[in-house]
């Protein structure tokens, strides 16, 4: 599932690269398809990714840069994007009906035995 997670950072400090370093280690994380810095200072940085751990994404923010904080985490949708309706693309469904796990029935019967004067040694 795309979201998109908002975080606070205040890039502010004496440190030249703190923005650089900021965007290396948002970057380095797993998911992030897509990192921007937007607001009046650039103190917001949005991320688009799949599945992205938004708390430790923070908390390494915390470690390494400073002050971070978790504005918002959202889904993604795409309004441009239309999703097509299995039953509308020219392909009929099939439905097979569900097995059911049993244990197999036998059918017994008895033979009849034509020989009732024969020898039996048991």
């Amino acid at each position: 599932m795309k979201q998109k997670v908002v975080i606070r950072v205040n890039l502010n400090n004496d440190k030249k690269n703190a923005r650089t370093k900021t965007l290396q280690i948002v970057v380095g994380v797993q998911g992030v398809e897509s990192v921007s810095l937007q607001g009046e200072d650039s103190s917001q940085i949005v991320v688009v990714g799949n599945d992205i751990d938004s708390v430790h994404l923070t908390s390494l923010l915390r470690k390494k840069v400073g002050s971070a904080e978790l504005m918002s985490l959202s889904p993604v949708s795409y309004e441009g994007e239309k999703q097509q309706d299995p039953k509308h693309n020219g392909i009929q469904s099939m439905v097979w009906p569900a097995y059911q796990a049993s244990v197999p029935y036998y059918y017994t019967y008895d033979v009849p035995d034509n020989n009732q004067n024969s020898c039996t040694i048991m």
